[in-house]
C-alpha cells in the first residue's frame, strides 16, 4: 500500500484542482473560530429573540427574551460555534482549504437544526441542504472581497471600449 506523504498529496490536490495556485496551507485556529463564531452568533440569536418576544403575546414583558423564547439564543450560539469548529477542523485535517471545508460544516449545522426539530429526516435533509448550499457558494467564491484592487475590478467588470477599425486620418505637417 502506498505511502502517502505532502509532495504527492500536493500533487493529487493539483490534479484535482488544476486552476487552483498550489500555496503552503496556515492552520486555522479551532477553537478561536469556534469561541468567536458562536459569540457572535450568539448576539444575533438576541436579536431574533427579542423580536420573538415582541410579536408574541405574554405578560412577562422584556424579560421574555430570556425566558419564553431565550433557547433561541443557544440555538443560534450553537450553530455558529458548530459551523466555524467544523470548518476549521476540516480544513486543519485536509491541509487545505476549499468549498469541501464549508459544505461539511453546513451539513453540521443543517444537522443541528433537524436535532432540534427531534427528526432524523429532517436532520439528514437540512444536513444535505446547507451542506450543499454552502458548498456551492464557497465553490463560486462566496462574498469574500478579491486580492485585486478596486481599479482591477472594475476594469475586468466592464468593457474596453472598442478600437477603431480604421486608423484615424493622419494630420499634414
Amino acid at each position: 500500500m502506498p505511502v502517502l506523504d505532502a509532495k504527492s498529496l500536493s500533487n493529487a490536490s493539483a490534479v484535482l484542482y488544476p486552476g487552483k495556485e498550489l500555496t503552503e496551507y496556515v492552520a486555522k485556529p479551532t477553537l478561536d473560530n469556534a469561541l468567536r463564531v458562536g459569540l457572535q452568533s450568539a448576539g444575533v440569536g438576541v436579536v431574533v429573540s427579542t423580536i420573538q418576544n415582541a410579536l408574541e403575546k405574554h405578560s412577562l414583558g422584556a424579560t421574555g427574551a430570556l425566558t419564553r423564547t431565550g433557547g433561541t439564543i443557544g440555538f443560534f450560539a450553537a450553530l455558529g460555534a458548530t459551523f466555524a469548529f467544523t470548518e476549521s477542523y476540516v480544513a486543519n485535517r485536509r491541509q487545505t482549504d476549499d468549498h469541501i471545508n464549508g459544505a461539511v460544516a453546513g451539513c453540521a449545522a443543517g444537522f443541528l437544526t433537524g436535532v432540534r426539530h427531534g427528526s432524523l429526516p429532517v436532520a439528514l435533509g437540512s444536513c444535505a441542504f446547507f451542506g450543499g448550499l454552502i458548498g456551492m457558494h464557497d465553490y463560486a467564491g462566496g462574498i469574500a472581497p478579491s486580492s485585486k484592487s478596486w481599479e482591477e475590478r472594475r476594469k475586468r467588470f466592464f468593457k474596453e471600449p472598442s478600437r477603431n477599425i480604421v486608423p484615424p486620418p493622419k494630420e499634414d505637417e
